[in-house]
């Protein structure tokens, strides 16, 4: 995850870090990727039912009942163990989570043992009364996927009028107090759209959004072969950069972010050297101190069934069960191969990644991608849009 407008607008610096001493427990959330004890997020893909049928859902889930995810009180039991191996965050993600019933009372079990808990969902089923409720449960945050206006996003969706209920749900949880924010997975059936996107977060004043690189994963796989374009991934990554620093300089608070894919890391420091080349410097330490790609680090993913994956897109690779070992131990154990390698890849790392000169902010960008279009999870990542002279290749 890349922090556009703490880095490339100058909103964060490293003496902010420092001053928390660099410790997880010690720091704000918005500073967490800087962190030098590195404990993971957690996703928990907590239900797989969705009400909605989205193109390139990762998930592949669908609107039907899964045997078998953990219960209630296996869920408690599963927020004690990551309470307990000091993972500062839970991403109640799905499937949509708002089709189970009981996603209120473990989130108020998890909060209640100092977790700080999120929500990613589609936002058509956040009404009123749901949105008072999200904010009563005391969760931090509420990711609301839209990938594209009105037709486009619908499309996307496998539903007419998604866009409105979706952004309905967004101006529910805004009238309710709830910091409320979007997320937007860009494709080469959308990626036109973003200055849209980027007009509607200025009109309904939401104030975050988080840009998603497609990940080869579930039904996204089938858009691999369609992906975009390495000049038009600079298209949007430049409108992104350049929209995200206009609001900067009107004054209006937005914190814009780019995630899956850390050739973005890399893209804004070559801009800064050409831009503010003093500032460059400071922001190459900070993408330093945030590793690059934290797949199998610092994020984690618990599918509906209690399965660890590396991420949420490794769905069909598992280091085991959180029913039968706590996720701390699953977690910090490396006689798994994958696991021992996506912690210390870089002698792994093959062809463009291995020799590229910013490895080091970049940690060989997302493996899954990689592992998607060439069977080989050590091979380059196609999404990688630098050409072979930007990295030092000659």
């Amino acid at each position: 995850m890349i922090g556009i407008t703490r880095l490339y607008c100058g909103t964060a610096t490293p003496g902010d870090t420092l001053r928390y001493g660099r410790q997880t427990s010690k720091l704000p959330a918005h500073l967490l990727h800087y962190s030098e004890d590195k404990k993971p997020i957690v996703v928990w893909n907590y239900t797989r039912r969705c009400n909605l049928r989205c193109i390139h859902c990762y998930s592949d889930s669908h609107e039907q009942d899964y045997p078998g995810e953990l219960t209630t009180e296996e869920g408690k039991r599963f927020l004690d163990d990551v309470a307990e191996f000091q993972s500062p965050t839970v991403l109640f993600s799905g499937g949509e989570p708002f089709t189970r019933g009981d996603l209120f009372d473990l989130a108020s079990y998890g909060i209640a043992q100092g977790l700080r808990c999120v929500i990613s969902t589609n936002g058509t089923l956040i009404d009123a009364a749901t949105a008072r409720q999200i904010k009563e449960t005391g969760f931090s945050y509420v990711g609301v996927s839209l990938d594209g206006m009105q037709k486009t996003n619908d499309k996307f969706r496998g539903k007419k009028g998604a866009f409105e209920e979706a952004l309905q749900g967004i101006r529910n949880c805004r009238e309710a107090g709830v910091r409320v924010g979007l997320r937007f997975t860009i494709t080469k059936y959308n990626f036109r759209e973003l200055p849209e996107i980027l007009d509607l977060l200025e009109s309904e004043n939401i104030p975050r959004c988080c840009f998603y690189h497609l990940a080869y994963a579930g039904r996204g796989g089938k858009l691999s072969k369609s992906d975009l374009a390495p000049e038009e991934t600079r298209w949007a990554v430049d409108l992104i950069l350049d929209r995200t620093m206009d609001f900067h300089k009107r004054g209006i608070e937005k914190d814009i972010l780019t995630v899956d894919n850390h050739t973005d890391g890399v893209y804004l420091y070559m801009r800064l050297l050409q831009e503010n080349p003093e500032r460059a410097e400071e922001v190459y330490q900070m993408l330093r101190w945030n590793g690059g790609n934290q797949s199998g680090i610092a994020i984690a993913d618990v599918d509906n069934l209690g399965n660890v994956h590396a991420d949420q897109f490794w769905q069909h690779y598992s280091f085991g069960n959180v029913k039968e070992r706590k996720i701390g131990d699953i977690w910090t154990d490396t006689s798994d191969p994958l696991m021992a390698g996506l912690k210390n890849r870089k002698p792994l790392l093959e062809g463009r990644c291995a020799v590229c000169k910013y490895l080091d902010i970049c940690n060989g960008n997302l493996r899954v991608r990689a592992e998607a279009a060439t069977g080989n999870p050590w091979a380059p990542d196609p999404a990688c849009y630098l050409t072979d002279a930007e990295i030092g290749i000659a």
